[in-house]
């Protein structure tokens, strides 16, 4: 970011602790950012989840490949087991 402004924000003690590193501060600063200030086309989270996928298929994995591993994953954490 080229002119930034510290700003404080209520966050639950876990994400205080995960703020401390600075990589991840800057990331949430562009982050928060990006949403406030939205450009136009598509939203940041769906460009991420478009460029996720092309990595995928560029990995040889299919659209179906993908949904059956999102839905496992759903399915486990609704189940209430801990994904890894």
């Amino acid at each position: 970011m080229n002119a930034t402004v510290d700003v404080t924000i209520p966050v639950d003690p876990d994400a205080a602790a995960a703020l401390s590193d600075a990589r991840n501060r800057e990331a949430v600063g562009r982050l928060v950012s990006r949403i406030l200030h939205p450009h136009p086309g598509p939203s940041p989270l769906a460009r991420a989840i478009d460029e996720m996928r092309s990595a995928a298929r560029a990995a040889g994995l299919t659209d179906a490949d993908i949904d059956a591993e999102l839905a496992a994953y759903n399915a486990e954490r609704r189940a209430g087991r801990t994904v890894e």
